[in-house]
């Protein structure tokens, strides 16, 4: 199944999402909000791993999961922190699907890969 790559998702979020199929992430990564935007423009999956943008590849490991929901929102944040005052944050509900290992690699604005689902007990997350 083709699915865009959502990178660099905290193992604390993975974990909450296995416990409960049903969670809303908030990204702010460019990549990631412009992944969401993709899937959801093209009716796509989304495969959401711990890993780098720049350490995904073919066998790496992950959560497959459906766009439910997509919100984008603006929101300031502490001029010391940053030479911007506003960041746009999306928060999107998804649903679990399963787990996947990448079988095939597009990379271009985002990352498009090639996923194939497996089982639990296949899975060596971690």
């Amino acid at each position: 199944m083709e699915a865009v790559v959502i990178a660099g998702v905290t193992r604390r979020v993975l974990d909450e999402l296995l416990k409960n199929p049903y969670r809303t992430i908030e990204l702010r990564s460019a990549k990631n909000v412009i992944g969401v935007e993709k899937a959801l423009s093209e009716a796509l999956k989304l495969f959401l791993t711990y890993d780098p943008f720049e350490d995904v590849r073919v066998g790496t490991e992950g959560l497959l999961a459906e766009p439910v929901e997509v919100k984008e929102v603006e929101t300031r944040i502490p001029w010391r922190e940053s030479d911007e005052r506003e960041v746009t944050v999306c928060r999107v509900k998804v649903r679990l699907l399963g787990f996947g290992r990448i079988s095939g690699i597009e990379r271009g604005e985002i990352i498009r890969a090639e996923v194939r689902e497996f089982r639990l007990h296949e899975a060596n997350m971690g």
